[in-house]
């Protein structure tokens, strides 16, 4: 299954509340990102059915090992490109903003070349 820009965003989302507790909910979910329940639902759904995400009898969301290599890969180009544009001098808020859209968009041979540059390695 191919993911779009919004499947790597629900993934990113999981892993990054996963770090705050390990037990993710559909709700929690929906309440980071502002959507909607049934937006949530139809979008775990196809992660679930493409084999991105498990969830537990008690609705416990899991990221399966596909799962966590997109949204670790999308977290850490989160992560490097608004690093990078706050060092060149963009407030945080807006590099923030600015690398969630470069983070889907941005090619691996580029991102690599980034992180050469403000050695993130």
């Amino acid at each position: 299954m191919k993911l779009h820009e919004s499947g790597e965003m629900y993934l990113e989302t999981i892993l990054v509340l996963s770090k705050k507790n390990p037990y993710v909910r559909a709700i929690d979910v929906g309440e980071y990102m502002g959507f909607s329940k049934p937006s949530v639902s139809r979008a775990l759904s196809l992660l679930k059915n493409g084999g991105f995400v498990e969830v537990g009898e008690s609705g416990a969301l899991t990221l399966t090992g596909t799962g966590r290599e997109v949204a670790e890969k999308i977290y850490e180009r989160h992560c490097c490109l608004s690093k990078a544009l706050i060092e060149m001098g963009v407030d945080e808020k807006t590099a923030d903003t600015d690398a969630c859209k470069i983070e889907h968009v941005i090619s691996d041979k580029s991102f690599q070349a980034i992180k050469r540059h403000f050695h993130y390695d």
